[in-house]
């Protein structure tokens, strides 16, 4: 297929762009670069810096491709910043994929795969989370994405338009060359791994007061090769099934005093950690059920110890030069 994907200069963008051409897909890249990175788009796909929230620049990026299919990366992606300025969330996640579906269907892309977020459950009623579970997002990044979410199903009812979203938890891990570079880092493993590589003095550690085995906060790291492999089978299994809300998962969670002890045994470093209070909003644990993306895409992540998935991640971006 022919395939375009926004936000493809990203972590998760970008891998899945690599593993598509992997794949023998036919790959455009569109991003703006105001967070991705352009090194990290595979050599063999071809780049468009353009801003997918602009309609204008846009059009005759698609208008040429002649896409069989769009996956949809670029968005905001800080929930904590979305609970400060939850226009920016909503101008660009929800406003900005309303442009590139309008864009899209008078093109004739049949097919969309939106990168969706466990954020659209909030807070969970049960452990592991499934599709079908209550969707209450508690902040602005988590609501701004599941509007596009009913967007779809909405795009697919009127214009027949064949979609997918994927709901994922803690993305993690890294591939050769792609590693996990955002700015400012919001997530534990590259945060832990930034004290180890000496950039960072010590850890926090919010809340050690949790129900759970160890009173830190358990959550579900699922590797990126995974999810990328997850949107190739998605974006492919939309030819049988025409609108799929899948989560994305290891299946099983660890704690935050886990996943710092275990990037002191892979890293040899002590990893200082300060306690700290909880943060509000945050549940004592995320995990997903991904049995239904097993039951539809044939789909099991490959990658779930968790030292390899820190091991990788520091291998490909955190280790000292």
């Amino acid at each position: 297929m022919r395939v375009l994907v926004t936000g493809g200069a990203g972590f998760i963008g970008a891998t899945t762009a690599a593993a598509l051409v992997d794949a023998g897909h036919d790959v455009t890249v569109v991003d703006d670069l105001s967070t991705g990175h352009q090194d990290a788009v595979p050599a063999e796909a071809t780049f468009v810096r353009a801003d997918v929230t602009d309609a204008d620049a846009l059009t005759p990026v698609v208008a040429d491709g002649r896409f069989d299919a769009c996956l949809h990366f670029a968005a905001l992606i800080e929930a904590g910043e979305s609970m400060r300025a939850p226009e920016r969330f909503f101008t660009v996640n929800t406003a900005g994929s309303a442009t590139l579906l309008r864009v899209l269907i008078e093109h004739g892309v049949e097919r969309f795969v939106l990168s969706s977020t466990a954020a659209v459950y909030g807070e969970p009623e049960r452990t592991p989370i499934d599709e079908d579970d209550a969707l209450a997002p508690t902040n602005a990044y988590g609501e701004s994405k599941l509007l596009v979410e009913r967007m779809l199903a909405w795009h697919h009812r009127i214009h027949g338009l064949r979609t997918a979203s994927l709901r994922y938890f803690n993305a993690a891990g890294a591939t050769p060359g792609r590693p996990e570079r955002h700015d400012p880092e919001s997530h534990l493993i590259p945060l832990v791994l930034q004290v180890a590589a000496g950039s960072r003095e010590q850890i926090a550690v919010f809340g050690t007061d949790y129900p759970t085995p160890d009173g830190t906060a358990v959550r579900d790291y699922v590797h990126v090769a995974d999810l990328a492999d997850a949107h190739v089978r998605a974006v492919e299994a939309l030819a049988d099934h025409p609108h799929l809300t899948l989560n994305l998962g290891n299946g099983r969670g660890f704690s935050v005093r886990e996943v710092v002890e275990a990037a002191r045994e892979v890293t040899g470093h002590p990893i200082p950690a300060q306690e700290a209070p909880r943060r509000s909003g945050d549940p004592a644990t995320l995990v997903a059920s991904s049995r239904r993306a097993a039951d539809v895409l044939g789909w099991r992540p490959r990658h779930t110890d968790l030292h390899q998935i820190v091991a990788d991640a520091w291998r490909e971006g955190s280790a000292p030069a």
